[in-house]
């Protein structure tokens, strides 16, 4: 009797450490993603992007680049792998590429390069595209679904292989754009209570967070090429 309820203790201790690190890896995941894409830097350039449109007409743009990029980063989500061995790009080798990506664009978020880049991106889109396709470009691609969000995204669905997770992690992405949209219809309040110094001390700390995180991206693809 006593060897039953060991073995069953044991069973349930096992059990409730797999969930621990289920919702460990998962929030890791929605960190990763919430950073990287980071839907209060969006408020200004989405304000910049939509000049002269009305509240409706900024509903609808903010729509459209939502779901665009949502898309975007679900093809990434479900079929990443694939499109890596297509180009015979092992999972490992992306996840010290995609870790150093994440730190550069950790490193810009820090000294500020990002937000400038961005802004760069807006006013060439203001001036050589038509309004009805600022959603597309540059909003949903690259400002929301840029190489950071994707890379991000192909790391993060080799890690969670699973069906289960492999879902987790599509309602994840549907989190971090649901709440760019969000960010879109609050924008012009969003960036009035951030203001200029707010931006910058958000940004600045986002930014240390996500490089913590590209670190452990590049030591796991670089144990996972040592142990291959």
């Amino acid at each position: 009797m006593d060897i039953e309820s060991g073995r069953l203790a044991g069973l349930l201790t096992e059990k409730k450490s797999k969930i621990v690190a289920f919702y460990d890896t998962i929030l890791n995941a929605l960190v990763t993603l919430m950073v990287t894409i980071d839907p209060p830097g969006l408020a200004p350039l989405f304000l910049a992007l939509t000049r002269g449109m009305n509240r409706s007409e900024r509903s609808q743009v903010g729509l459209r680049a939502s779901i665009i990029a949502f898309g975007i980063l679900t093809i990434f989500a479900v079929a990443g792998a694939q499109i890596l061995a297509l180009f015979g790009i092992t999972l490992g080798a992306f996840r010290v590429a995609g870790g150093l990506l994440l730190f550069w664009i950790a490193f810009e978020m820090i000294f500020e390069r990002r937000t400038e880049r961005k802004e760069k991106s807006a006013e060439v889109a203001i001036t050589k595209d038509h309004i009805r396709n600022v959603a597309a470009f540059p909003l949903a691609i690259p400002l929301i679904a840029g190489p950071g969000a994707i890379s991000a995204t192909i790391l993060l669905a080799g890690t969670l292989s699973e069906p289960t997770s492999r879902v987790a992690l599509i309602g994840i992405i549907l989190v971090c754009i649901a709440a760019c949209y969000v960010v879109f219809l609050l924008a012009e309040r969003v960036d009035r209570f951030l203001g200029e110094t707010g931006r910058s001390i958000l940004t600045r700390l986002l930014g240390v967070i996500l490089a913590a995180l590209a670190v452990q991206f590049v030591a796991d693809g670089i144990r996972t090429l040592v142990q291959g």
